[in-house]
């Protein structure tokens, strides 16, 4: 079978295009193309099966690939053909009708059934375009220039067939050799009808008069109107804070269903919820924190619904759940270490009592044999974990090492640890189950379930014990200073040695994003700058401030000597102190600051050597206390310009954050002031692009080739320009959020946001909207004119009124989704607002540990009869378009 390729591509001088064609269980082979005139690559291949993936990449004359398409191309060939000529169009990602070929339109078009075509020998042509389309009642159809093609006639536009999920085919004879010109339409199945046309040039192909010869025109996308695009709108709740009748004091992966319910009612189709994987450490309210978990494949006990286990609770311990779920449920706020405790007292009970049947089940065994990769590890954690009293396995008396072959006997029955390895499994069991339900009730309803992905991992989780090659764990991840935290945020989380990963293909994070699949239908990608470089201290740090970015290209010696920096390390390097800056530190305790500091008599001062870093004053504070002089040590350790780090047997140099407001860089003389100044920024700002670029598109595109979720990123905070660059190319929707603006601007306008965007008010490390209001009088008085265009005086309160103005101005826009905290909901509703405004708040960064424990102060029972409310909802998200 002949198959002749022809591109157009705008190449430049020395660049040159390769076809590589992918055959499942072999190595891609590539073909070298060559151009002829206009652009048009070419090149002929030899192919015997009735199916191809490929695709098209961009090299240099060395043969260094410099772009290359994301998405496969994929064809099927009709068999009474021998000989095809295929003309392509280059596959970008970054088009949304792409990009949207994804679960949440699956869930939409959930009635999907592929249509057959019929390619007939005296077909000369079979059009086949790309364009998934959301609204059901729409098919695609073409006319053009020729009479075949009905010469521009609506009434003898060609039907295309909608072969599989978004592809478009029809095979046409098309005698006439002239120059063909044409373009798709959009056809209403109800109004029987064309309703629009593609925007843009008309579309063309060639003629062709070869017998035996089929031409494909293979197109990538429709070209939609904006408003003919997919919007949504949906509602953002972490599942613990979901409140039911049903719960044990937290929400239930069961109460999704009525959330769901509730959704479907105001004609919202989307939920967002938190991280749901397990974060059991210590089980204290700690560990309420759904970003730090100990897995990333199970999922938190915390959300088992006791009453739909595979079995009953026993009947002598009912009276005294009955009496539990009513305390805990009467509660205002998550009370984390009562409902673990109480959930896994009753889950053992249950255990315990069936544990011969539960033994014997079939589905059970399966589960086991499907998940053992992590399962295995992940219930021999929990059982030595528990055994240990902590999950620092560098603590425990054995197994501090993890090694497959010792940890294999924990699931055999003559382990003495094989039961309790098995209630951790099954637990895992139940909770998967559950969870599958609720979603398939919720796909059912045609909604959509968007998760959320934390960056880093557990320093004392699964992955950190049984895969340490695969991370940094002589280092923490964190986050630089920003309006919220004043030092920066240190996570505690050990970083990833992406090197490691690399070597594998990242098969860690494909694995990671299929189980996910599983589940959700869009995923939220937490500090998606984390892909493009991280926030990196040392264990040394304890406060985020002596952060650097990593990777980074450097400081190095010779640098500092070409921006004529005097550079001296101890002056440099060091926390500089002299008497001024001490007694701004620690003021009258500057006595007893002696106890760790030395008089250097000349009128400096040097933290002694067992103390002179933050971890080592933190570590002998805790076994120490001193009181309030303890956090001015801390912080004045941080009194640096720059930061070291050892690079192939080499120190280079990271300038400290904010370099220019620490006491030392106040102590310098104007001109080297200036030099480091001018360096600081060069550092930050100018050199780092290129690289941090180059390392997202090395991993990225990898990572998300493997999964068909629709892909969010929060990108807030400090972003380099490449990084709305790349998020463009791989069609990573961006987030908006309008009190936290990228450009330096007092408020992002939703109106500004364009497609590829989720836009909303608040989130959940933010106040909600009632709670920002009155932080600021000033800076929501300047929102209140500016914004929402109101005249004279802010009220002191944020009323119904003014909250339904915020959600509107989110919802008509551009923007694919809007998603709103459920607590923003409440507040357009003098009703059902929570009086306790401060309940409301589900996380501040800049107090770590926070108890995160929210919960919503109404049923789900009961919101889903407001039925005044819920129409109000409806009746936005309809006349914004967002259906």
């Amino acid at each position: 079978m002949k198959l002749y390729f022809n591109i157009g591509y705008r190449a430049k001088v020395g660049e040159y295009l390769q076809l590589v064609i992918n055959e499942e269980g072999a190595v891609p082979k590539t073909h070298k193309m060559f151009c002829t005139e206009n652009g048009l690559w070419k090149c002929e291949v030899d192919y015997f099966s009735k199916s191809l993936s490929y695709q098209y990449q961009l090299t240099d004359e060395n043969g260094k690939v410099l772009r290359e398409e994301f998405v496969l191309h994929h064809l099927s060939f009709p068999h009474n053909y021998k000989e095809f000529l295929i003309f392509d169009e280059w596959n970008n990602k970054n088009f949304p009708e792409n990009y949207l070929n994804n679960k949440i339109l699956y869930n939409k078009l959930n009635q999907f059934v592929p249509e057959k075509i019929s390619v007939l020998k005296k077909h000369t042509h079979l059009f086949r375009l790309e364009a998934p389309v959301y609204n059901p009642d729409w098919t695609i159809v073409l006319f053009g220039s020729t009479a075949s093609l009905g010469r521009w006639d609506y009434e003898k536009a060609i039907h295309l067939a909608q072969t599989d999920f978004g592809i478009w085919e029809a095979s046409i004879e098309i005698p006439e050799n002239e120059f063909i010109q044409f373009k798709y339409c959009l056809y209403d199945k109800n109004e029987g009808k064309v309703i629009d046309v593609e925007a843009g040039e008309n579309r063309f192909t060639i003629a062709n008069q070869q017998k035996d010869v089929l031409q494909i025109v293979s197109n990538h996308y429709f070209r939609f109107k904006l408003s003919q695009m997919y919007h949504d709108a949906g509602v953002a709740v972490p599942v613990f804070s979901l409140r039911s009748e049903n719960g044990f004091g937290v929400g239930e992966f069961y109460d999704m269903k009525q959330l769901a319910d509730w959704t479907k009612e105001t004609g919202l189709g989307i939920i967002q919820i938190l991280p749901i994987n397990d974060t059991t450490a210590n089980y204290i309210w700690t560990d309420s924190y759904p970003y730090a978990a100990v897995s990333v494949y199970a999922l938190h006990p915390q959300y088992i619904s006791l009453e739909n286990l595979d079995f009953k609770l026993p009947k002598d311990v009912v009276e005294e759940y009955v009496a539990d779920k009513l305390e805990l449920n009467n509660l205002e706020l998550v009370d984390y270490e009562k409902m673990i405790s109480g959930k896994w007292k009753y889950v053992k009970a249950v255990f315990n009592t069936e544990k011969e049947k539960i033994y014997k089940d079939r589905n059970f065994k399966k589960f086991i044999k499907d998940n053992e990769s992590w399962l295995i590890p992940y219930a021999a954690f929990c059982v030595l974990r528990d055994k240990y009293k902590t999950p620092n396995f560098n603590d425990w008396k054995t197994h501090k090492k993890y090694i497959a072959g010792k940890i294999s006997p924990f699931f055999s029955a003559k382990n003495k640890d094989y039961d309790a390895s098995m209630l951790h499994a099954w637990v895992q069991y139940q909770l998967h189950k559950q969870l599958k339900e609720a979603v398939e009730y919720i796909h059912s309803l045609g909604i959509s379930l968007k998760g959320d992905l934390p960056i880093g991992i557990y320093r004392y989780s699964v992955e950190a014990w049984t895969e340490p090659e695969l991370f940094g764990m002589d280092f923490q991840a964190g986050a630089p200073p920003d309006q919220f935290t004043e030092l920066g945020q240190n996570w505690e989380f050990p970083t990833y040695n992406w090197e490691a990963m690399k070597a594998d293909n990242y098969q860690w994070w494909k694995n990671r994003f299929k189980a996910l699949e599983q589940y959700f239908d869009a995923m939220r990608i937490d500090h998606i700058l984390g892909f493009f470089r991280i926030w990196r201290m040392p264990i040394s740090a304890t406060q985020g401030i002596l952060g650097y970015f990593y990777p980074a290209v450097p400081i190095t010696t010779d640098e500092f000597k070409a921006w004529h920096i005097p550079f001296d390390f101890n002056r440099y390097c060091k926390p500089f102190i002299n008497d001024l800056i001490l007694w701004k530190y620690v003021g009258e305790n500057s006595n007893k600051a002696l106890e760790f500091i030395n008089d250097n008599f000349n009128g400096t001062y040097s933290f002694k050597d067992e103390f002179d870093t933050q971890r080592k004053l933190s570590d002998f504070f805790k076994k120490n206390p001193r009181g309030p002089i303890e956090e001015q040590l801390i912080s004045l350790c941080a009194n640096v310009l720059f930061l070291t780090e050892e690079r192939n047997g080499e120190t280079v140099y990271h300038p400290r954050f904010n370099v220019y407001n620490t006491d030392s860089y106040s102590y310098l003389s104007d001109w080297e002031k200036k030099s480091i100044y001018d360096l600081y920024n060069d550092y930050f700002f100018k050199r780092q692009d290129y690289l941090w670029k180059e390392k997202a598109m090395e991993k990225l595109p990898m990572i998300l080739n493997a999964t068909k979720m629709l892909i969010c990123g929060e990108d807030l905070g400090m972003v380099p320009d490449c990084v709305p660059a790349v998020m463009d190319e791989l069609a990573i929707i961006a987030l908006k959020v309008q009190r936290m603006p990228s450009d330096n601007i007092p408020f992002f306008n939703p109106k500004n946001a364009g497609y590829m965007n989720v836009i909303t008010a608040s989130s959940h490390d933010s106040s909600t909207l009632r709670q920002w209001w009155k932080e600021d009088p000033a800076l929501t008085q300047k929102y209140f004119n500016q914004q929402l265009m109101q005249y004279g005086k802010a009220p002191e309160e944020l009323d119904a009124h003014l909250a339904e103005i915020i959600m509107k101005q989110h919802l008509y826009t551009d923007a694919m989704l809007a998603i709103f905290p459920i607590q923003e909901f409440f507040a357009t509703d003098e009703e059902l607002i929570n009086p306790k405004i401060d309940n409301e708040r589900i996380n501040n960064p800049a107090i770590f540990p926070y108890y995160w424990r929210y919960r919503m102060h109404l049923k789900l029972e009961d919101l889903k009869e407001k039925t005044d409310f819920n129409d109000k909802i409806a009746n936005w998200v309809k006349s914004s378009g967002r259906l």
